[in-house]
């Protein structure tokens, strides 16, 4: 219940109004976000990177039907590879995700066809700068549309990946796709509220779903971003690495910004290779309360926080 009412907090402006001006709120949003510049993100990130860690950069932001505010977006996202590059963190320690929604994937019918050539411009720059892309994935309605941009984009640019949510019903087909296509596939378990039709309902079968996926994309030519911090997920991929013969260099662990960041730590001194998804930017609010939904954790430590600053 409380997960539902969460993201149903996510999407509606009057309680995103309410919560965005609480001081709490601020307090408990620097614990998962870098900050709101683009320079925030660039210190954080190199603090992770001093750490061994390799760091995703996410731009937040996303459902923009504004022209001028998508075309914004993919500006920052061009001069933020380009400040990276200048920060000495122009490498495949550093990647960026997009959410196609903020480049105008869901505007009109050509929407997918903008979002394309947007994503271009950003990927020539992250090309240049030597930086990584990956295409995040949202709800179920541009799933179909997100695969064909990657598919679209890896013809330019062949190391970019794109998210799978295991949660999705059609995410074992999809996988076994991006497998055969050797894509890099950030394995995630799902934070979008979708129907019974489309996505799996029970914990327990998202689970047994992600391990399916994982599975599928070890045994094959895909390079498995696994996206988990889940013990028990993470140990299962320990041990398909082992069985499939994958050494650091053939699949990552990905984390989230302010999550178990001692596991993060832990698994890099083991000689892993961690990615820490690294969210920055004004348009914090909608990650923030699905960051809280996906952990009963996260909700407890933000509920304690506005307790105590009443």
């Amino acid at each position: 219940m409380l997960r539902r009412i969460l993201l149903f907090a996510s999407r509606h402006d009057r309680v995103r109004t309410f919560l965005q001006t609480l001081p709490a709120s601020r307090a408990i949003v620097e614990r998962f976000i870098a900050g709101e510049a683009a320079a925030d993100a660039v210190a954080a990130g190199s603090a992770l990177v001093a750490g061994r860690l390799s760091v995703t950069y996410n731009f937040l932001g996303e459902y923009a039907d504004d022209p001028q505010q998508i075309v914004r977006t993919r500006d920052a996202f061009v001069a933020f590879a380009r400040l990276l590059e200048d920060g000495g963190l122009g490498s495949a320690v550093s990647e960026l995700s997009l959410k196609l929604s903020a480049l105008g994937q869901l505007l009109g019918a050509d929407g997918p066809a903008r979002a394309l050539d947007h994503a271009r411009h950003i990927c020539a720059a992250a090309s240049e700068a030597g930086v990584l892309v990956t295409l995040d994935m949202e709800d179920h309605t541009s799933t179909d549309s997100t695969l064909d941009i990657a598919r679209e984009l890896r013809r330019d640019f062949p190391l970019t990946g794109v998210a799978i949510q295991a949660a999705l019903r059609r995410s074992p087909a999809d996988c076994a796709d991006l497998q055969r296509a050797g894509a890099r596939v950030r394995l995630v378990k799902g934070a979008y509220r979708e129907p019974d039709s489309v996505a799996l309902q029970r914990r327990s079968d998202v689970d047994r779903a992600y391990v399916r996926c994982l599975r599928t994309l070890f045994a094959g030519d895909a390079h498995p971003l696994v996206a988990t911090h889940d013990p028990r997920l993470i140990s299962i991929s320990a041990e398909l690495a082992r069985r499939h013969g994958r050494d650091a260099t053939g699949f990552e662990h990905q984390m989230l910004f302010g999550v178990r960041s001692d596991e993060q730590r832990r698994l890099a001194a083991a000689g892993n290779t961690v990615r820490v998804y690294l969210p920055f930017g004004p348009e914090w609010y909608g990650y923030f309360t699905r960051r809280l939904a996906e952990r009963p954790a996260n909700t407890l430590f933000f509920l304690r926080a506005l307790t105590q600053s009443g």
